[in-house]
This record gives structure tokens, sequence and C-alpha cells, in this order.
């Protein structure tokens, strides 16, 4: 299994890093994508960092919608430079999050454009994080041409409509642990409307466990339920709903995913 998405960088996992990492090839994950993205430098390094100590962990750097206030040009300079790494393999996440408004629609929308323009510079894939802005966000996408690398909407939970026009795009879909709870929204219906070769699994950790871990903190190793549950609803095996998932992250975001993780505790 690839786990998609997942701040493993962030502070408060049990045993820090290496031990999440432990746990997740106990779990049968073999690839982490970690993600940072924040209102400053340091957790775009701590992301390309752990990817540079961990076999099997790969990099998406960018700024967060909610951290679009703190854009400024010595910034952006600074996350484009450290995004050219071969480790970063995709941009991001970036978008529209209009639920928390931690920034002004005018800061976000400025700042998602920056990023893929970045994205189509260093042909590299998207990320994108969209909650209350499915409009906002297809009209970005198209108006920037973001077609030209495509990309993935992570942790997606949106409409069976927005998923329609987000394929016709050429992007992915990531599947959270949402998709496990009692009211998953119109993601039994989303599944059922993606193809098979579109689809990819994330945790989002330390956000959004899946059942029956919610309400604890979410990690990679939790990426299991999710994927099984995905496979549930497709009507697939489960080890044909992970060969596929696995397949789709590879020739998304690059070769580099093909390097398995390895217990950094061993």
């Amino acid at each position: 299994m690839i786990d998609t998405h997942a701040h493993i960088a962030m502070e408060g996992y049990e045993g820090g890093t290496p031990a999440v990492l432990a746990r997740a090839v106990a779990a049968g994950v073999r690839h982490v994508i970690c993600v940072g993205a924040g209102g400053d430098l340091a957790e775009a390094e701590s992301a390309l960092a752990a990817a540079r100590q961990h076999p099997g962990v790969s990099a998406i750097c960018g700024i967060h919608p909610h951290d679009a206030e703190d854009w400024d040009e010595t910034l952006w300079l600074q996350i484009s430079q450290l995004c050219q790494a071969p480790e970063v393999v995709a941009i991001g996440e970036t978008g529209f999050d209009f639920h928390y408004h931690h920034s002004t629609p005018v800061e976000q929308e400025a700042v998602f454009r920056e990023h893929v323009r970045l994205a189509r510079a260093l042909h590299k894939p998207l990320c994108i994080h969209t909650r209350n802005a499915e409009p906002e966000t297809l009209r970005v996408l198209r108006e920037e041409n973001a077609a030209e690398v495509g990309g993935v909407i992570h942790c997606f939970s949106g409409t069976r409509r927005f998923a329609l026009e987000a394929l016709d795009l050429g992007f992915h879909l990531s599947i959270p642990g949402i998709v496990t709870f009692r009211k998953p929204g119109e993601l039994v219906e989303v599944l059922a409307a993606t193809p098979l070769d579109r689809l990819l699994v994330e945790t989002d950790s330390p956000f959004l466990a899946p059942m029956p871990h919610r309400g604890e903190r979410n990690e990679p190793r939790f990426v299991r339920e999710t994927l099984t549950k995905v496979a549930e609803l497709k009507g697939l095996s489960f080890e044909l709903a992970q060969a596929a998932t696995t397949a789709n992250a590879i020739r998304l975001f690059g070769e580099r995913l093909r390097v398995e993780l390895v217990d950094p505790l061993t």
C-alpha cells in the first residue's frame, strides 16, 4: 500500500517519525508521501528531510491555503527552490479552504495560482486541497491550465459532480478514512463513478483516522482500513485494489515511489 498524503513530520506521534514508519512497515505500507505545507519554510524543510533520511518516503511541499496570508516573494523563492529536489514528487497542498477562512479568498487564490505555475514550470503534479470551494477550485485549475501536469484532489470528500469534472481535467482522487465513516457523504457514489486507474488512498495523518480508529491520532498504518473499504465498495478483492492504487501512485508521482519503505528501527 502507498499512503499518498501524510503529515508524518509533525510533532505528537508516539515514538516520533521512525516509530510511525516502523508501524507502517509492519502494516504492509510500502511508501509514504510526507506533506510539508505551512506558512513558513520549516514544514517543507521537515518533509524534505524525512524523504531524504528514510527510504520509502517522498515529499510534497508548498504553502497550505490556511497560510496563504503569510506568502511573500522571499518565502516563495525558498519554497520554489526546495521543490526542485527530486525527493519532492508534487507541489502543494494548495487550493481553497472556505470552511475556516484563516486566509482571505483573494489571498488563497493568488497563492493557488502561484503553485499551479510552479508545478507547470517544474513538470510536477499538483496536490489540491479544496473545502467548500468546488466551483472556485475548478475555475483556477482551468484558467491556469493545470491539466498540463494533473495531480490529485487530496482527501476527497466532495460531490460526484466535482469528482467527474476533476477527472475530466486529468486529476486523480485520493480517498481518505472518511469513506469508512457512518455518513461518508457522496463518497459511495464518487467511488462508483471513478475509474479504478484514477484512485489513490491516503490517511491525511494525523487527522481523520478511519473506523475503527476514529478518535485516535491517525497514522499511515491505518491506510489499510481505508483501502479495505474502497475495495468493498468497488466490488474488488483487497489484493486487486492494493495493486491498482499502488500502480496509480507510481504512475502519477514517478518512479521514486518504487522505493520501498524500510523499518528504521531495525
